[in-house]
């Protein structure tokens, strides 16, 4: 092998390693003609292994669909995702079952993402299933305590709860209980306190920071709060209409905004905006 041919392939190797998610003029178009809207439009990006990202923008700028796109729910319209270097391509069952041992959500209304009819440990047993691990006897048991405990809940007492008799709280915890027995290497919060109390709100953030040190994961934060994405980030990316108008280190953003968006958004965060005279 050339010198060149090891160049390259050392080059392939550090991007797989150090980028998780890559855009490359990507695009999500809904509707045709004269009603087609660009909810994502041509953006390119990369989101770096082991970081917080936040992306950041009001209702319509296209955040949740990116994400959707991130999670293999939705398929781009124009351009390509790279998922460690390599094209996103959702083929069959099998290709999806992979994918999504690696990438895992938890979404703004936990309710909708737990099947009514399913106690908590039955939502906790098909995590154990799903990454084939014992779904029975002590094993399974010491799985779903310890995943409870590390988000102060008790597992003895919430087993054989349904969702209604849960608080907002208590069931995005049991989202994030989720998070440790499927220990996957990217997840994907989207807006994960915005239907909980305040009370619960720092809890929730600081519960998915410790799955992130614990798991050294990868998270993508997806909110309309530029204050939250400070506290949480790494690195920010401001969405609106469907574009990407700002991008970098979350001092960068915060300390020296650019776009005259970001400047907007800022306005809505008073502590943030008469803290650094912005």
């Amino acid at each position: 092998m050339n010198q060149s041919s090891i160049s390259n392939d050392q080059k392939q190797k550090d991007h797989k390693d150090l980028i998780v998610f890559e855009g490359q003029g990507l695009s999500k178009i809904f509707g045709h003609g004269k009603h087609q809207v660009r909810a994502v439009d041509g953006i390119d990006f990369k989101i770096p292994v082991d970081t917080v990202t936040s992306i950041v923008g009001e209702s319509g700028s296209g955040k949740t669909t990116l994400s959707k796109i991130l999670l293999g729910l939705s398929r781009e319209s124009e351009g390509k995702v790279l998922y460690r270097g390599q094209a996103l391509q959702l083929k069959n069952d099998r290709d999806k079952k992979a994918y999504w041992s690696d990438v895992q959500a938890v979404f703004q209304d936990p309710f909708s993402s737990f099947n009514q009819f399913y106690t908590v440990e039955q939502l906790l047993v098909e995590c154990l299933k799903f990454k084939n691990l014992p779904s029975k006897g002590a094993q399974a048991i010491s799985e779903m305590t310890i995943a409870c405990e590390t988000v102060n809940l008790d597992f003895e007492e919430l087993r054989s709860k349904h969702s209604f008799e849960l608080s907002g709280g208590q069931m995005q915890r049991i989202m994030i209980a989720r998070i440790f027995i499927l220990k996957p290497k990217v997840l994907i919060a989207d807006e994960p306190t915005s239907m909980i109390d305040a009370c619960s709100r720092s809890m929730i953030l600081d519960m998915l920071l410790k799955v992130k040190e614990i798991h050294q994961m990868t998270i993508l934060f997806i909110t309309h709060d530029l204050g939250l994405a400070y506290y949480m980030s790494d690195q920010i990316l401001i969405m609106q209409k469907g574009q990407i108008v700002e991008m970098g280190t979350a001092d960068e953003v915060i300390l020296n905004p650019k776009s005259t968006y970001t400047k907007q958004l800022l306005e809505d965060v008073p502590s943030l905006h008469k803290s650094w005279n912005l």
